[in-house]
């Protein structure tokens, strides 16, 4: 087999497993370990999927711009919005950051829903400012235009002078063993200094998400509380994740 076609068998392989080992993939081409090492460097480089040790994980599929991904499964983020909307109650103080998924759960707010949101989220704030019951705090600093929120040292500075009940965080790539990951390294950045200054951390993510990964880290899946998906906790796809986090 050609080096193109095994690569490419090795990508076809990945979208059906969302993870593999060199092992299994040298079993499954017949090949040295070390040929796998290399196919996958070459993959990684391409962005085709990440190498890890001992093998790779698929790389998310969800668009890097913010105005492709506010359209983007939609249904999806609706049900993760309903199912952790039950965390949020009166009084609280709570980091959300700038994904659309988290955006998701502020549009379906209650309209007497009385809390202090911190973001550094441009779409967040819109939302917000309709909100008679919810005080706004906004991180200032340099705008990423592909995500549509403040990522730069001073939005990092900003939100170390809080200390917040919840922390929601919309999530790039979700994996047992890496981990939450980012695709930006700004926004890595900030979502980490969210969780180490917030008491209860929610991270929301579609199944899609699960057992993919990106190049920067965010945090352990076990420094957050609960991860809240859009399938049923009792997939099987999920298992390992129970067994370190609430899976809803």
């Amino acid at each position: 087999m050609r080096k193109e076609e095994r690569q490419q068998t090795i990508l076809e392989y990945l979208s059906k497993e969302h993870r593999v080992t060199s092992v299994e993939l040298s079993e499954y081409l017949s090949v040295s370990e070390d040929t796998i090492r290399r196919d996958l460097k070459e993959l990684s480089d391409q962005g085709l999927l990440k190498a890890v040790r001992g093998g790779a994980v698929a790389p998310s599929p969800m668009p890097l711009h913010y105005r492709k991904r506010e359209k983007h499964d939609l249904e999806n983020k609706k049900i993760i919005a309903e199912k952790a909307i039950s965390y949020l109650k009166d009084g609280q103080v709570v980091f959300i950051d700038g994904g659309t998924t988290s955006l998701a759960l502020v549009a379906s707010f209650p309209h007497d829903l009385r809390l202090t949101v911190i973001t550094n989220s441009f779409p967040v704030a819109v939302l917000i400012e309709d909100l008679p019951n919810i005080d706004l705090i906004f991180a200032g600093g340099k705008m990423c235009k592909t995500s549509f929120t403040t990522a730069s040292m001073e939005s990092l500075d900003f939100f170390r002078n809080f200390r917040a009940d919840i922390c929601i965080l919309g999530t790039c790539g979700i994996h047992h063993e890496r981990g939450l990951t980012g695709i930006l390294y700004d926004d890595a950045q900030i979502k980490r200094n969210m969780i180490q200054n917030s008491n209860f951390i929610i991270a929301l993510g579609s199944s899609e998400k699960i057992d993919t990964g990106e190049t920067y880290f965010v945090s352990h899946l076990k420094d957050i509380d609960v991860l809240v998906t859009n399938i049923s906790p009792d997939e099987e796809i999920l298992k390992p994740y129970k067994k370190q986090v609430t899976v809803l």
